[in-house]
This record gives structure tokens, C-alpha cells and sequence, in this order.
């Protein structure tokens, strides 16, 4: 008789564990509920950390290396907290063709950072995303979830100026 795996006791004792627990316990553990269970932490903490990563990999008794695979495959998942607002450029066909590229430089000139991070204040991240489904409306750019057609990065950066 085999005995199944033990499972590691929660990282903290903060109750947001013991839902990302609830949500393994529901799944029986299983690998398959990889993906569901990273949506769980990220939904309870905003990110997915080492810690967050190692925890999931050791109670679906899965190899860090698949975790963090997923994680980073899957580009809804962020391994950094997110600022206070987003702005998603997309970087499909026609975003590209019609200026995607100026508008990433032009956030990353006015704010130091590159795709995938967040401002030193917590106040803006800025994100990539392979199409957000407005082609018509191409460049577009989703601000804080409103989509923002027909963009240049002279009118994109006084409009994440103005987020407060």
C-alpha cells in the first residue's frame, strides 16, 4: 500500500492560503488543476512569487521546472505585483505594422521601464499582449481594461499621465 504524498503545510498563515488550498483539495491534488490553482494564488495575492510557485509545485507534487513553465507561458500570469494601472500594447499583425512599436518606446522613454514591469512608485506597469482583438482599431492599447484605439505615444503617454 502506498501512502499518498504529504502536503506541505501552507506558507504563512494568511487565510488567502487556505483558498488556493480549497481550490487543490477540490481537484484532488491533481496536476491537471495546475493552471486553476495558479489563477487561484494569483487571484488571492495579484502575482505569483517563488514562494507561491514552490508551494503549488510541492502539493500537486509537480516539478518546479512544469510550474514555473506554465507560469511563464501563459502571459496572464505575472511573476511581479502589478502597478496601480496597467497598459496593455498590443502586438498583433496589424497594432505592429500600424505603430505598436513607437508606442512601447514612447512609455519606455517617459517611464523607464520595458515590457513586463512596473514603475519604481507602483503606479503604472506596462504589458504586451499578442492581440487584444481590436485590429480595427489598431494601434490599440488597453488602459486599466478600456480599450483605447488609433494610438501615438504623443497622446498615449499624457493619457497614463492623467490615472491618478
Amino acid at each position: 500500500m502506498t501512502l499518498p504524498p504529504a502536503r506541505p503545510p501552507l506558507p504563512s498563515d494568511d487565510k488567502r492560503w487556505k483558498l488556493v488550498n480549497a481550490t487543490m483539495r477540490r481537484n484532488g491534488y491533481a496536476g491537471h488543476a495546475l493552471i486553476e490553482t495558479l489563477h487561484s494564488v494569483q487571484d488571492a495575492f495579484g502575482y505569483l512569487d517563488e514562494t507561491s510557485l514552490r508551494f503549488v509545485a510541492a502539493s500537486l507534487d509537480l516539478p518546479l521546472s512544469k510550474v514555473f513553465g506554465v507560469a511563464t507561458f501563459y502571459h496572464i500570469f505575472m511573476l511581479k505585483p502589478k502597478g496601480r494601472h496597467t497598459c496593455v500594447v498590443c502586438t498583433g499583425t496589424a497594432c505592429y505594422i500600424k505603430g505598436a512599436g513607437g508606442l512601447i518606446e514612447g512609455v519606455q522613454e517617459h517611464y523607464g521601464i520595458d515590457p513586463g514591469e512596473t514603475t519604481a512608485d507602483d503606479r503604472l506597469s506596462l504589458l504586451t499582449a499578442r492581440c487584444v482583438g481590436a485590429c480595427g482599431l489598431a494601434p490599440a492599447v488597453v488602459v486599466d481594461g478600456e480599450v483605447l484605439g488609433k494610438q501615438a505615444a504623443d497622446t498615449l503617454v499624457p493619457t497614463l499621465e492623467e490615472l491618478a
